[in-house]
């Protein structure tokens, strides 16, 4: 069994979905061997500072859904040195702020960004938050009546079998709806900081190079994702995406937007998963939250706050979901009997 570090859980073979990076392509070695092929190259803090779901029970059509949501989706053109590359964003409020991915603007020089109507403005890079892939872009000079916020629904809701919409720029081709299911849920991926994401959502809906930052939504036309990774052998849709969910795109928003610092939750373990469930302990990382609450290599975790862990998937997404500083019951077992320790996470480097 291959070791996965808590801060590097590597999909087989990943690809960011295009963005800033579009043009360029980088293999890695991912923990288990395999190649992860990159296009490129949780969170706390802040109030909210962006729309709030509302339940609707109206039953709406794919094509109500669009018709409204696509005002609010934009196209990005980001140059760097290198050139310009092409990605995907939606707007979040009424002063110009603008949801992508960190992919999409890294190394920006200047960002353009055209609407739906096509409208063309210049906008600034807010903030980035590196760790969970996530940026927020202000366009200025731009009439009130352009700006068409989506609404941010609760991830948290989301089922498998949900049905998805996802709108962005594939191969530069603006405004273009694909529709889905959700897959999966409370998948990892990783950022392009190395840093785990957790809680992804996992699609069939076509995503290919350009729907980065783009939005995931659900069949009220609420954002429930950030579209940002497939999965690929052919470095094309094959049917396997991954969105950051909205519960994280939130409170980053709200961070970045507030021009604070994005802090993450570390329990400061290497983990893999365990022979009969759980997740085993590799390694404990000195004066980390796991050590501090008494955890040693080799203990499997099996459960935190009383929700069972399965494996290292369900653990990062669970540590994930929470706030440094938050206190966390953990079971686990060690030398066949069951104990509990009360772990407070720490703060991830960024």
């Amino acid at each position: 069994m291959n070791v996965k570090p808590a801060a590097a859980i590597f999909l087989s073979v990943a690809a960011l979905a295009g963005g800033a990076g579009g043009a360029v392509v980088a293999s890695t070695k991912d923990a288990q061997g395999g190649t992860t092929t990159a296009t490129t190259t949780t969170a706390s803090g802040g109030s909210t500072a962006v729309a709030s779901a509302t339940t609707s029970s109206d039953s709406k059509t794919v094509g109500e859904v669009y018709k409204t949501a696509s005002q609010g989706v934009v196209d990005l053109i980001v140059t760097t040195s290198e050139g310009q590359a092409e990605g995907s964003g939606f707007v979040v409020d009424a002063k110009g702020d603008i949801v992508t991915n960190a992919h999409v603007v890294d190394g920006a020089s200047a960002v353009s960004v055209t609407f739906s109507d096509g409208t063309k403005a210049k906008a600034s890079v807010v903030g980035t938050d590196t760790a969970t892939d996530l940026a927020v872009v202000r366009v200025s000079g731009v009439s009130a009546s352009k700006l068409h916020p989506l609404t941010l629904g609760a991830s948290d809701d989301v089922e498998v079998g949900d049905g998805v919409l996802a709108i962005g720029s594939p191969f530069g081709l603006s405004e273009t709806l694909t529709t889905g299911i959700v897959s999966a849920l409370d998948r990892t991926i990783t950022s392009p900081s190395d840093k785990t994401i957790g809680g992804a959502i996992q699609t069939d809906a076509s995503i290919n190079h350009g729907n980065s930052g783009g939005p995931l939504l659900n069949q009220d036309g609420e954002v429930i994702g950030v579209n940002a990774q497939i999965e690929s052998d052919s470095g094309g849709n094959d049917g396997v995406g991954f969105a950051i969910p909205s519960d994280t795109v939130r409170t980053v928003a709200a961070a970045l937007i507030a021009g604070e610092t994005v802090q993450h939750p570390q329990l400061g373990v290497q983990i893999q998963d365990g022979t009969s469930g759980g997740v085993k302990l590799a390694a404990v990382t000195a004066g980390g939250a796991a050590a501090e609450a008494g955890l040693k290599a080799g203990d499997t975790i099996t459960a935190i706050d009383g929700q069972a862990v399965s494996d290292a998937d369900a653990l990062a997404s669970l540590i994930a979901s929470h706030q440094p500083g938050d206190e966390l019951k953990v079971t686990y077992t060690r030398d066949g009997a069951s104990q509990t320790a009360t772990a407070k996470l720490g703060t991830a480097k960024s």
